[in-house]
Formats: C-alpha cells, sequence, structure tokens
C-alpha cells in the first residue's frame, strides 16, 4: 500500500481542517469490500489552497465526501476548528457542517431543476435559521450579484435557462452565502468549456481572498491545480504519495508516480516532441490493491521490497514528503534529499 503515516502534518496549532487516518470503504452488492481510501491523512491552514490529485479513481472524490460526512467515513476524524464531524449527529453536526460547503463536478445536476434560483441560493439560510426573512432575500441577491449573474433576470429562473458556466456560479453562491471556513472543489471546472474554466477559476480566487477561505481543490488537470494551490497532496488507488508546495512538486518530483503525472502535463508548443505515456499497465482494482507498495505494479523502479512492505510518509526533502522506499534524487536548485 502506498503511503500511510503523518509526518507531513503540522501540529502548529493554524490549521482550519485537519483529517486523520481517514478510511472509506463501499460494500458491493455481493459482500465485496472497495477499498477507496485508505489511511489518508492531511491538512489545511487557514487561507490555503490544498490541491488533491491523481488518477481517476484515486478516491479524491470519496476523500471529499468523507470530509463532508457524505457519507461519513468507515473510520478516521475529520476535525474543522478542532471540531471532530465523525462524534458528531444531529443538529450538532447540522452546526458545525455550515462552515464547510461544497461544489460538485457537475453544475447542472446538483442544482434542483423545479426551483428558482433565488430559492437555490437562498436554501441554505432558511435550514440553519438564525436570519430574518428580509436578510435572507439581502444576503441572497448580494451573493448572486457577487458570482457575476444579475439578480433581476437571473433570481426568478430555473437552471435549465443557464448555461453551464452559470450554473457553476450559482452553485457558488449557494455554497458561499453561508459564508462557510472550508469550500471543497470537487473538480468544479472539468465539466466546463475551456473558455469558461478560467472565469470560474478567477472566480474562486475572488472568492477566497474576500471571505478567507481555506479551500480543498480536487482536479485530474493538474495545469489548474498547480496554478490555484499552495500546497498538493498526490493520491494513488486511496492512499498519498507525496505531498509538497505546488511550484516545487512538479518541477522536481520526488515520487516516481509524481513523476509520471509531471510528464503528462501537455507542453503548449506545438513543435514540442511527442512523448511516449509515462505510465504504463492498468491501475489496479481497488476490489484487491497489490502489497506493499500500491504503486509497485506500474512502478519503474519497483524492487522486492516494495511488495513486503508499506512505504511510510516521511521527509524526503526539506518541507517535502513521499511514501517511496527510492525517493528521486532532488535537483541541485531544491537541494539534497533527507534522510533518505
Amino acid at each position: 500500500m502506498a503511503g500511510s503515516g503523518t509526518a507531513h502534518l503540522r501540529d502548529d496549532g493554524t490549521t482550519v481542517l485537519s483529517v486523520r487516518n481517514l478510511v472509506v470503504e463501499y460494500v458491493g452488492r455481493r459482500g465485496e469490500r472497495v477499498f477507496a481510501v485508505s489511511d489518508v491523512s492531511f491538512d489545511a491552514r487557514r487561507g490555503e489552497t490544498i490541491g488533491l490529485v491523481g488518477e481517476s479513481g484515486c478516491g479524491k472524490s470519496s476523500v471529499a465526501k468523507a470530509v463532508m460526512q457524505l457519507p461519513p467515513p468507515t473510520s478516521g476524524s475529520v476535525r474543522v476548528d478542532g471540531v471532530d464531524l465523525a462524534g458528531l449527529k444531529g443538529e450538532a453536526l447540522r452546526r458545525q457542517r455550515r462552515k464547510l460547503q461544497m461544489i460538485f463536478q457537475d453544475p447542472i445536476s446538483s442544482l434542483n431543476p423545479l426551483r428558482k434560483v433565488k430559492d437555490i441560493v437562498a436554501e441554505g439560510l432558511r435550514i440553519h435559521g438564525g436570519v430574518s426573512r428580509a436578510d435572507v432575500e439581502t444576503r441572497t441577491r448580494t451573493m448572486i450579484e457577487r458570482v457575476g449573474l444579475d439578480p433581476a433576470t437571473a433570481a426568478d429562473r430555473r437552471p435549465h435557462e443557464f448555461s453551464g458556466g452559470q450554473c457553476q456560479r450559482i452553485s457558488i453562491a449557494r455554497a458561499m452565502v453561508l459564508e462557510p471556513e472550508v469550500l471543497i472543489c470537487d473538480e468544479p471546472v472539468s465539466a466546463l468549456d475551456v473558455s469558461v474554466q478560467a472565469q470560474i477559476m478567477n472566480l474562486l480566487e475572488e472568492m477566497k481572498e474576500r471571505y478567507q477561505l481555506t479551500m480543498v481543490f480536487i482536479a485530474h488537470d493538474l495545469a489548474v491545480v498547480k496554478n490555484l494551490s499552495d500546497r498538493i497532496v498526490v493520491m494513488y488507488l486511496g492512499k498519498i504519495c507525496e505531498v509538497g508546495g505546488a511550484d516545487e512538486l512538479f518541477a522536481s518530483p520526488a515520487h516516481p508516480y509524481t513523476r509520471a503525472l509531471a510528464q503528462s502535463i501537455p507542453e503548449p508548443d506545438p513543435e514540442a516532441p511527442i512523448q511516449e505515456a509515462a505510465l504504463s499497465g492498468d491501475l489496479p482494482s481497488p476490489l484487491n490493491p497489490p502489497t506493499g507498495c500500491r504503486f509497485r505494479t506500474r512502478c519503474p523502479l519497483a524492487q522486492d521490497v516494495c511488495a513486503r512492505e508499506e512505504p511510510q510518509i516521511r521527509e524526503v526533502r526539506p518541507g517535502r514528503f513521499a511514501a517511496c522506499h527510492f525517493p528521486l534524487e532532488a535537483t541541485a536548485k531544491e537541494g539534497p534529499l533527507v534522510n533518505a
């Protein structure tokens, strides 16, 4: 199994979101267990954006839903401002969950097609209560305007009358009207046209600055994650492979899987030579993941120890953490390996 441990966590009292030893398992119709997320830990400081990347099926969305308790994880803790959501139920969970909001991948299907935009955006305020009717209307119209829509023409219309990008703006307004501390973005631009993606990314950056948001940004577009994130967590088959700063992580990967992901980022140069596929072989099944390091079946550096022992996350360079028995050498610019 690729990557357990908590060496990369920052226990300095500055974290808003702390996820420890998260496990998410599903049971199939025949009783088989799907190991979607296995012992994942990460944290996020106030105002920080954590990028969560990896191939489709690596468990990114399962992590996001488990953080939101939709559904609750099989085991592990999710702490927001020091309060563990896993130990809460009913009204106590509802009050704490207000601090977390989520934006989904498909903006159109995430909105109720029968409700008007003003009711969709205002729903959270009405459910949580404590706000007068006049304040609900004022805050709703203000938020619709802040996401770039005209309240006068948009408030009384329904989702099917908007484009995908406009629906995502409505989703952002619905999440932000509650003024959360943590915003989880589950591939919020992957279903949009390229011309619209930049607009939504700029809107999220604007919201982050205005409300001092802490964000968890999930995407398979590595260029998008690199531009938005302060720190990146790389996942493979339900495990963490590497954690580090956005620029340094892709400039000089420490884990062979991160290097393969970095090599898959397309070059914006039509004359650049076409490279061979960075990864070979198929992603193993989460029903029966490989022993030891989960990446070993596709890793060019794999040796016998990789099948016998699970690599623990450790600091291999200053500020860089990887779960690998044979981490890649640092470039001269980054400096030497630490405890390699």
